[in-house]
């Protein structure tokens, strides 16, 4: 928190203040989300406020860090991916240290097993790195890697390949650190540094950083105070899944407060899959909302490559163009260039001291050249950059480094400054200086009044709504009464209205089928049918068939298969009508019983009750209409049927199946004259039957009978929905008598009901302005007036026959 603004000091009481309020109001709080609200008010009163560094492997985090603060604290060589994550944090300049937590060696393994698949090398979980000809031959494979690939910075292979010697290498060399499974952590003391500067240089080198899961640093910068922390994060694209998954994390982690996403098109000419998985869970993240840095770096690249240049221009005029905090840069021309600043002929520009770990001079071979010193002369022949005034050379016959040296010894820092400039390190450094000392705790509590805003005055609009309401009501018993009486039709009429709502509505739902009770019955009614059909033509008897047909013509002895058949169908179909009139009457009676309920427990019905002292006729009514609505549906029930004694349309279709079952069994029954031959061709009658009143029964159950009891019941229901609503409406007499035996008491209750309303209400307005006005002169002292929160003024809204409350002004 800003310490010196101490108007702020009550900022989160005054914001849970608002909350508790709106909490306290059902109506209102439903329609407002209060954790963004939380979120902003973490973020503006926190001491700290974290700005991570995120991007792919090899972008130029650390080194952009490095350039941010002008010295060197993180390794940044080419190509190095661990799964380090460094926090730097402010600290006064004689309390700088550095705090480090090493991987386990089950950690270590990990990286190696993953490094290892990457490369294309054996390394087992079973094997152990503890075994030193396990470590001999993965360093042999690897140095084998870069010599076939040209150099260390030559491919993503060399470099994974340095990266397995680097952790190798840091094992060995750090095995008294490192614990089997647990993560050790040691202060600068326990490692016998004296000093910040000799901390950082033990972290940096390549083998110690490999194997170092965490790196805190306290040091001193005035773009640290004020609780800014930078953290540096691995790799997205990290070869150890789990060190990508922490960056990941840590974009989405609620404590994260800005994100500088340094990007990699300037080099690779487009975004890769997981820088945009990476912006994607920047947006997610409410708590960083635009607080977002995009910075390209290796620009340098672009200056050597015309197609490379216009893919990033096309790409940041696309998908950037909306952002003002878009950076390019060439984060190792900026950072070396500020440190040569500081060096001298004497000690060979930083040859023999900043870069003096790079060049390691040897007798018998040409001293190394540092990868800054191949891009310095780069930029001096090649970039284009530099203005008329510098006339620069660079000879094939030098050396780099004897170039470098003698370019320098010419131009000097006028050379230097240019680089500095055009490396685009000034201007994202004076950028996000600008933001951190000037703009983040503004914007931050800008942020936070804009999403108090809809919530405050969701509030006012609401405490003016109820103060209106309140203040409108009669202050005598006399007034309340009369009021009462006056009401009374208002009153009827809103409960008939209601209660005609209501069950349009639950008809409605019955006809679209979201009426689970009437579904469920409808569904039991299907399931009676279907089993009533295979239940009679099981047990169908051709013999029963044959005398009832013989029996109806006492002149013949024997009946066709047409009576056969006729017979049957009568019977099915009677049987089925039985079975469909009783299931329908079960479903009336469990949708009227489930109406019935609904209705009872709806707050109109009370009401209802209380006003007049019945409920005006509502459940005579129903099972009123329940009995007529039972005659109809078993009416349509047995209309229903009664076509079932008709074939089906398509039963004597040529090509059909039916057709030709109903030749088979003609065939079989037409043999003789006597019922034998019938009865014996009873399975095949069966089969015939079941080809025809399958498809009726279905489409009954499935359609037109569904239909037939939705339009019985919409016919029926909604106008008597209509008949209850006016019956309601002439209660109005009854309703009189009925509230007047009471009427004395219940105004005195309402009467002190409203008095208590009314100073609770203005309690929660002065609680409301209180709180509000406590904000304002937070936002006053920070000049941002602008965003001023409203409060509750009632002053105008009091009946003249109370005089203002003095506690609810603002």
């Amino acid at each position: 928190m800003n310490q010196t603004q101490p108007e702020c000091q009550n900022l989160a009481a005054s914001v849970d203040t608002l909350l508790q309020l709106l909490h306290q109001e059902p109506s209102l709080r439903l329609s407002q989300d209060t954790t963004t609200v939380q979120a902003s008010l973490r973020k503006a009163i926190s001491p700290k406020f974290e700005i991570v560094f995120a991007g792919a492997f090899s972008a130029g985090k650390s080194m952009l860090i490095n350039a941010l603060l002008e010295r060197e604290l993180l390794y940044s060589a080419e190509g190095h991916a661990t799964g380090t994550e460094c926090r730097i944090e402010y600290a006064e300049p004689n309390a700088e240290r550095v705090v480090l937590t090493f991987l386990s060696l089950a950690e270590i393994h990990t990286q190696a097993v993953a490094l290892c698949q990457y490369l294309g090398a054996e390394l087992t979980n079973q094997v152990s790195l503890n075994q030193p000809d396990v470590i001999a031959l993965l360093r042999k494979a690897a140095e084998t890697i870069i010599q076939l690939e040209g150099g260390e910075t030559k491919s993503d292979r060399a470099k994974q390949a340095k990266a397995l010697i680097f952790l190798l290498d840091g094992f060995e060399a750090n095995k008294e650190y490192i614990h089997p499974s647990k993560n050790n952590t040691y202060s600068m003391e326990q490692l016998k540094f004296n000093n910040l500067k000799e901390a950082a240089s033990y972290a940096r080198r390549g083998r110690n950083s490999a194997v170092l899961k965490r790196i805190e640093y306290y040091c001193y910068h005035s773009l640290l105070e004020d609780g800014n922390i930078l953290i540096d994060l691995p790799g997205i694209d990290a070869p150890v899944k789990k060190d990508a998954e922490l960056s990941y994390e840590k974009i989405a982690d609620e404590e994260t407060s800005a994100v500088v996403c340094v990007l990699k098109p300037a080099s690779e000419g487009e975004m890769t899959t997981e820088e945009t998985e990476m912006l994607e869970k920047i947006r997610d993240n409410a708590g960083i909302r635009d607080r977002v840095f995009y910075v390209f770096n290796r620009i340098d690249d672009t200056w050597y490559n015309t197609q490379l240049r216009r893919r990033l221009d096309d790409l940041i005029n696309t998908q950037f163009r909306d952002s003002s905090r878009t950076y390019k840069t060439s984060a190792l021309l900026g950072f070396y260039g500020s440190q040569i600043k500081q060096t001298s002929p004497g000690d060979r520009f930083g040859l023999d001291s900043v870069f003096a770990a790079s060049v390691t001079p040897d007798s018998d071979s040409e001293e190394e050249t540092p990868q800054f010193v191949y891009a310095f002369n780069n930029y001096c022949s090649n970039s284009r950059k530099l203005p008329s005034q510098f006339r620069i050379s660079v000879n094939s016959y030098e050396t780099p480094n004897q170039n470098y040296l003698r370019i320098l010894s010419e131009w000097g820092n006028d050379l230097i400054n240019q680089l500095i400039q055009d490396s685009g390190i000034e201007d994202f450094r004076q950028g996000i200086t600008r933001y951190l000392t000037q703009e983040k705790r503004p914007q931050l509590f800008a942020s936070l009044a804009n999403d108090l805003q809809p919530i405050c005055l969701t509030l006012q609009q609401g405490y003016l709504q109820q103060y209106r309401a309140i203040d409108s009501q009669p202050r005598e018993i006399q007034g309340i009464k009369s009021r009462r009486i006056e009401m009374l039709n208002q009153e009827l009429q809103r409960l008939g209205s209601a209660l005609s709502q209501h069950i349009s509505q639950e008809v409605n739902q019955i006809i679209t089928n979201d009426c689970r009770t009437f579904e469920e019955s409808f569904r039991k009614l299907k399931v009676k049918m279907v089993s009533k059909l295979d239940e009679l033509l099981k047990s169908f008897s051709v013999e029963e068939a044959y005398k009832l047909a013989t029996a109806s013509h006492p002149r013949n002895s024997t009946a066709p298969l047409l009576a056969i058949l006729v017979e049957a169908f009568y019977y099915l179909s009677n049987q089925l009508e039985d079975v469909l009139a009783a299931a329908a009457a079960e479903v009336i009676t469990t949708t009227f019983a489930y109406l019935n309920e609904q209705i009872r427990r709806q707050d109109y019905y009370r009401d209802l009750s209380r006003l007049i002292g019945s409920d005006a006729g509502i459940e005579t009514a129903l099972q009123k209409l329940e009995t007529q609505i039972q005659l109809a549906i078993r009416a349509a029930a047995s209309a229903e049927c009664d076509r079932f004694v008709r074939e089906s349309p398509r039963f004597y279709d040529e090509g059909t199946f039916s057709i030709y079952q109903f030749r088979q069994v003609l065939q079989q029954t037409s043999q003789g004259y006597d019922a034998l031959n019938v009865i014996q061709a009873e399975d095949g009658i069966r089969e015939l039957l079941k080809l025809d009143f399958e498809p009726k029964v279905g489409k009954t159950i499935a359609s037109t009978f569904r239909q037939t009891i939705n339009q019985i019941i919409k016919t029926e229901l909604l106008p008597l929905a209509k008949t209850l609503e006016d019956g309601i409406m002439q209660q109005y007499n009854r309703a009189r008598a009925h509230v007047e035996k009471t009427l004395e008491q219940e105004a005195q209750e309402q009467l002190t009901e409203n008095q208590n309303q009314l100073q609770e209400l203005r309690q929660k307005i002065a609680t409301y302005n209180q709180a509000v006005t406590d904000i304002n002169q937070c936002l006053s002292a920070l000049n941002l007036g602008r965003y001023q929160l409203p409060g509750v003024d009632v002053a105008g809204e009091e009946n003249p026959a109370t005089p203002p409350s003095p506690d609810v002004e603002f």
